[in-house]
């Protein structure tokens, strides 16, 4: 059986508004913490998926509850076919699906749900392959019942009903009566790895558990880049168009609040977005504290990254004596004014191991928690954690470069942009405390602003 488009994976979600989303985490996380937990592990399998169907084309429908169609668009992007689950039980609703998704062409059909962090590309995968020789394929959940089910089309009945009438949903007796069924019709099926759901308190350790793994089931030790964001919408589109989540790359995307559709271009680009205080500190800590991967890359949402930036990564920080690295500085312009800038930054980087946040640094996930993330601080907090990591091992500036926007040196000018940089560098050696610098250079910057009006 060709995979091509006549396979269809079908993703049962619900739009996570607070107080109706996850309520039975309500008690142990609040109605926006059990709404943001639904999100975040709809976004995680969304990562995953838009990675299987890089390699094996599927036609991908997502049957929601609650919301709207364009809230669900505008969430987790156009390029999926979106229908409201409908009436009815569990059993009637997903028997639906499969009817409807038989009835347009499909030929097997794979319905998984999108509370279960150890699902993998390679389970999904091993469904479809499964089919090929088997009418029906189960998921297997730990309490009883099946995070995914599958059925290859039959001539006679194309849904088999019986398989979701007079089954005790959300029972330990699921699985057990879905499997007497086949055995009633006589449908061959074969059972998937068993994982575990997560749907009441006691279960948020599998989330968390998943969240710190540093691989994907079955798959490769993954890199994870954390990107702090206010107000970012016309930066990021750039930076995020050139990157795609996979299975060894996640893009956690932590907004402060952002305004202008930031978060919503985002997750059209595969990022997992996750909020907090406007803080860059803060912001890439709570990122580095959600992210899976062994490797943690910081990149701001001006900066590009080069080709080829993930194994060159990784090999980096297998290297001996190196404890974290960064790459060369490029300023997207031909002022020579900017050329200089560029070649001085190198050359501080190369010199004195000493890169700033705009050459994306990275360090792996373990080292970056062992010696406390960066300082809460609200400037210099790459400097900071440069100079740590600076005693434990070599710095190390790969030849390739980043592409970094030229904005903030054309918003101020790029000699006054200078002064002021040297100015708080040379105050932060000297033991200004960084709130004053902080506040002192947010004046300088709305006083030269104020000027060029």
């Amino acid at each position: 059986m060709s995979a091509g488009f006549r396979h269809r994976l079908i993703i049962f979600t619900r739009y996570p508004e607070p107080g109706v989303t996850k309520t039975r985490m309500i008690p142990a996380l609040g109605a926006a913490g059990a709404a943001d937990l639904q999100r975040g592990m709809t976004e995680d399998l969304m990562a995953k998926v838009k990675a299987l169907i890089a390699r094996q084309p599927l036609t991908v429908e997502i049957r929601f509850d609650g919301g709207s169609e364009k809230l669900m668009r505008n969430w987790l992007g156009p390029e999926f076919i979106y229908a409201r689950q409908g009436e009815g039980d569990l059993g009637q609703r997903m028997q639906r699906a499969l009817a409807e998704g038989f009835q347009t062409g499909s030929t097997a059909i794979v319905i998984v749900g999108s509370d279960i962090p150890d699902i993998s590309n390679a389970i999904i995968a091993r469904a479809f392959e499964a089919l090929n020789h088997y009418k029906l394929v189960l998921g297997p959940a730990g309490d009883g019942g099946y995070y995914l089910i599958g059925l290859q089309k039959a001539e006679e009945n194309i849904a088999y009903p019986e398989l979701f009438k007079d089954i005790n949903w959300g029972t330990p007796r699921v699985l057990p009566q879905t499997t007497a069924a086949a055995d009633r019709l006589g449908i061959s099926y074969a059972l998937l790895d068993t994982l575990k759901d997560v749907d009441r308190p006691d279960d948020l350790r599998i989330w968390k558990r998943a969240l710190r793994s540093g691989s994907d089931p079955g798959g490769q030790p993954r890199l994870s880049i954390i990107m702090p964001t206010l107000n970012e919408a016309a930066e990021i589109e750039r930076s995020l168009g050139r990157l795609s989540a996979s299975d060894t790359v996640e893009i956690v995307v932590v907004d402060g609040g952002s305004r202008d559709g930031t978060a919503e271009k985002a997750r059209h680009f595969g990022a997992r977005v996750l909020s907090a205080a406007p803080s860059k500190a803060g912001q890439m800590n709570a990122g580095a504290a959600e992210a899976r991967g062994d490797v943690l890359l910081f990149l701001h949402a001006d900066t590009c990254l080069p080709g080829q930036f993930e194994q060159k990564v990784l090999a980096t920080v297998k290297r001996n004596g190196v404890s974290a690295g960064a790459f060369t500085l490029g300023i997207d312009s031909e002022d020579p004014g900017l050329r200089f800038i560029e070649w001085a930054a190198n050359w501080r980087a190369r010199r004195f191991q000493l890169p700033y946040g705009d050459q994306a640094l990275f360090v792996s996930r373990q080292l970056f928690f062992d010696i406390g993330g960066f300082a809460d601080c609200p400037i210099m907090e790459d400097f900071e954690l440069v100079r740590r990591l600076k005693k434990i091992g070599k710095i190390a500036i790969l030849p390739d470069a980043v592409t970094t926007s030229p904005r903030r040196w054309q918003n101020l000018g790029i000699f006054k942009t200078w002064l002021l940089n040297q100015i708080i560098l040379a105050g932060y050696l000297i033991g200004i405390p960084p709130q004053r610098l902080a506040d002192w250079y947010r004046r300088e910057k709305g006083r030269i602003n104020a000027k060029k009006v």
